[in-house]
């Protein structure tokens, strides 16, 4: 099976490619080390299954995934050290077909690679019984990428830009956010959301 592996940690990304292509089964075709770069390489190669961090520059592990099986017949398998509450509501809503942490053991992902690469869906444990009882975004969508660009420190006017929304809109929606959250600054709603795993 082909396989693509995604990490803006170049340590880890070698890592587990090394890792990966003893299994005699898989062979890792393609690596990124960023969201964007994941896209591309996976337009180039078309790997039966995609292995991205969660957490990268450019573009996030579930933004990747999103243009690659738009565009790409393959599976995603999303790795992650921080396993955030909401997270997982985004990845399978992304229609993300595997999530683990980044402390799963190599022959453990090998064994969930060829779970996805099967057609069948892995979720780790532990991260779905803390999906199951965390909180939902109390935020609409617009409210959560309008946050999700104030985490970037991007003003106003950039946020409205990349968004094609008018300025005065997006003040609407970080007050919006802003009040549901009980925050003082959109800098500390976009945290608490980041905290929750909304965005």
């Amino acid at each position: 099976m082909r396989l693509l592996v995604a990490d803006d940690e170049h340590l880890i990304r070698g890592a587990l490619v090394a890792l990966l292509q003893l299994e005699p089964d898989i062979e890792v075709v393609a690596t990124a080390e960023n969201g964007i770069r994941a896209v591309e390489e996976a337009q180039k190669h078309r790997p039966d299954v995609c292995l991205l961090d969660l957490e990268m520059p450019e573009a996030d592990g579930l933004e990747a995934a999103g243009k690659i099986l738009a565009s790409v017949p393959s599976r995603v398998v999303i790795v992650t050290r921080h396993a955030r509450p909401g997270v997982l509501r985004r990845a399978l809503a992304s229609k993300v077909s595997g999530f683990v942490p980044k402390s799963t053991p190599a022959e453990e992902l090998a064994d969930v690679i060829r779970t996805v690469a099967a057609g069948r869906r892995y979720i780790d444990p532990e991260i779905a019984a803390v999906a199951l009882t965390a909180e939902r975004s109390p935020l609409t969508d617009r409210e959560l990428d309008v946050l999700r660009h104030s985490r970037s420190a991007h003003s106003v006017q950039q946020i409205a830009d990349r968004l094609h929304l008018a300025p005065g809109t997006v003040r609407n929606y970080l007050s919006a956010a802003m009040m549901k959250l009980d925050a003082s600054s959109r800098h500390e709603a976009a945290d608490r959301a980041w905290e929750q795993g909304w965005i």
